[in-house]
């Protein structure tokens, strides 16, 4: 008899929507006034997506981050500091929320991976715009 695996993409919950906006919100504004405290010019930080898992134990915290050459060294010192954000995010939401989840940080490039793809559309061997043009995956 043939086994099926039943795999269930569950929606996130009113509540974890709600965790996660709030979080994203407040992280946003800690984090960038921080980065204006701190005398850090020509720097833009913004909090894209923030996922909190059902339990409301862990956050996956998506950054964009401008500019790109600047990403790696900000998220390495965001990810130093993770223990002191969290704290930090436990005495701003501490009205809020009983417990702060645990951050994970991560650079979000879909903003990259969008222009890549315009880029991509703007060349001469565009196939939407040349359809009748051999592509070069296409085989002759």
């Amino acid at each position: 008899m043939p086994t099926f695996v039943n795999i269930c993409v569950m929606e996130e919950t009113p509540r974890q929507k709600k965790v996660a906006t709030a979080i994203q919100h407040e992280l946003a504004a800690m984090l960038q006034e921080s980065i204006r405290n701190n005398g850090a010019s020509n720097l833009v930080l913004s909090i894209t997506k923030v996922n909190v898992t059902i339990d409301l134990s862990l956050a996956k915290v998506y950054l964009s981050i401008f500019p790109p050459e600047k990403a790696d060294t900000l998220l390495k010192g965001i990810q130093e500091n993770k223990f002191q954000i969290r704290h930090d995010m436990s005495q701003r939401m501490k009205n809020q929320l009983r417990r702060i989840p645990e951050f994970s940080f991560y650079i979000d490039d879909s903003l990259d991976y969008v222009d890549a793809i315009e880029k991509a559309l703007n060349q001469p061997e565009n196939p939407i715009r040349n359809p009748k043009e051999p592509n070069k995956r296409q085989k002759n």
